[in-house]
């Protein structure tokens, strides 16, 4: 049908070489069938490479190859040389179809061209002027999507983090951004598949991750996840650390036709944590260290003094209760102890046995550190006033009921909250008023903090102690609150 069609056509291999073409296409272009068959294209119609059109025509053919689709070009100048060997000036509109082979692979280029030479050049009738304006249009309508094509690439090469889109189940690179390449020992990486580009990366599991995100179609997201990746500059294997995120991308009927990966090295930053953590882990050590060398100079120097066996102890006690302390921030890098954690254990490192006598109750919050160790400190003084002269103070063995419930709320208030903490006592003997004030009970007193809303109130009722702790805590401390409530039998 096409060879005795009155519009020219040409068929091309994947070379761009002519292996046919119709009696019209060889009127449209002045040639002869045996001189321009098995010829490539560009050679029987010889064009400056530099030229527009010379680079229209060849990007026209490579994205069918690459797309597999139909494109059209519809105004292009493309000179034609004459039989006498001078060139003329030809406008043509020309549409480029891939014609596939079983496997569904662009074999071969039908291309159709129409020469529109008298309609640029106004030689036809009026009404036929409109093409020729709506081919320009479209031109440059095409010229402005290439430049936005063009600024658009530009960002993605420009993006502070890494940025590759993998295109499908292959994972073939289509695209990676400069901070990509960067990550990857600036191997050239598109139009590769991942196992080939990145052979180290298989073993570490993450085309397994690409597998999963790809059936599932949902976004797998890695916080400082180690990766080797090799560094062929440097002719080693480098051990990295991203933040990245594999989304998948979908058509418009849903199906997942890639990934696109998107991330951020941060090896200098885990490599930071790493050495503060370090840096913490020293100077932990050192601290016990100096707790052991405290209580070792408080044994000499008690040992000289007469009747100084209880004074050594409640020191040793209250050291053992900053040493608590100190190990509940050490678990937790020196960041935050959270307030049901730090006063469980410091009951548990003061009441032994009778931890079984105390209720805990009140919304779970982080601490900054100081505000720990001294919470801490105030429990363990309590603790130890009711052993000796409160509701723990009688023996559970011998029928004694001595109870403990700990509660705390939490009343917002602006930057920060207000923090109320409930110690009372019931079922111990009765309670009097001491006469004089202790180094524990100035502890107490001592509170929480020096604001102006913080306070602390003992009421020494004949049924049990209750004492009152407020105290102005800031309110991005506090992380996610839950309830909690519990009887410290476990």
């Amino acid at each position: 049908m096409c060879a005795s069609s009155p519009n020219p056509y040409v068929v091309l291999d994947r070379d761009f070489s002519i292996v046919w073409m119709n009696d019209a296409y060889l009127r449209a272009t002045m040639s002869r069938r045996h001189e321009i068959i098995g010829q490539p294209l560009f050679e029987a119609f010889p064009s400056d490479p530099a030229s527009e059109s010379y680079q229209m025509l060849q990007r026209s053919l490579c994205n069918v190859l690459v797309s597999g689709n139909s494109e059209e070009l519809a105004l292009i100048r493309y000179d034609i040389r004459n039989p006498d060997g001078s060139m003329d000036v030809r406008y043509w509109s020309a549409t480029s179809s891939p014609l596939k082979d079983t496997a569904g692979q662009v074999e071969y280029i039908l291309q159709h061209t129409v020469d529109v030479t008298e309609l640029h050049g106004l030689r036809r009738l009026r009404d036929e002027m409109g093409l020729v304006k709506r081919a320009s249009a479209v031109q440059a309508r095409n010229r402005d999507l290439t430049l936005e094509s063009k600024r658009l690439k530009s960002l993605f090469e420009q993006a502070p983090g890494f940025v590759a889109i993998l295109s499908g189940q292959e994972y073939r690179f289509v695209l990676a951004n400069a901070a990509y390449r960067q990550l990857v020992g600036r191997r050239d990486v598109e139009g590769q598949q991942v196992a080939e580009a990145l052979p180290e990366v298989v073993a570490q599991g993450f085309i397994e991750l690409l597998d999963d995100v790809y059936r599932s179609g949902a976004p797998y997201v890695g916080r400082r996840q180690p990766i080797l990746l090799r560094n062929e500059a440097r002719d080693r294997t480098e051990e990295r650390f991203v933040d990245f995120i594999f989304q998948p991308i979908s058509d418009d009927e849903g199906q997942i036709t890639g990934i696109f990966v998107l991330g951020h090295d941060v090896t200098d930053e885990a490599e930071a944590a790493e050495r503060q953590k370090l840096l913490i882990h020293e100077l932990n050590h050192r601290v016990k260290n100096t707790l052991a060398i405290v209580q070792g100079l408080a044994a000499q120097s008690f040992g000289r003094v007469e009747n100084s066996h209880e004074a050594r102890q409640t020191f040793d006690a209250r050291l053992n209760a900053l040493a608590a302390a100190h190990s509940l921030l050490t678990s937790h890098n020196w960041k935050a102890a959270y307030l049901h954690e730090t006063v469980r254990n410091s009951i548990e490192a003061t009441a032994g046995s009778d931890v079984s006598r105390f209720h805990l109750s009140g919304p779970d919050f982080s601490l900054d550190p100081q505000t720990a160790v001294s919470l801490a400190m105030i429990v363990h003084e309590l603790a130890t006033n009711a052993i000796k002269y409160g509701a723990l103070s009688q023996s559970q063995s011998l029928g004694a009921e001595g109870r403990i419930v700990v509660s705390w709320r939490l009343a917002s208030g602006g930057e920060s909250d207000l923090l109320t903490i409930d110690w009372i006592e019931r079922g111990g003997p009765r309670v009097t008023e001491p006469t004089r004030r202790g180094f524990g009970t100035r502890l107490i007193h001592r509170g929480l903090g020096s604001g102006k809303d913080s306070k602390v109130v003992m009421e020494f009722d004949p049924e049990g102690l209750h004492c009152r702790i407020v105290a102005r805590v800031p309110r991005a401390g506090h992380g996610s609150l839950s309830e909690t409530g519990a009887d410290l039998s476990g």
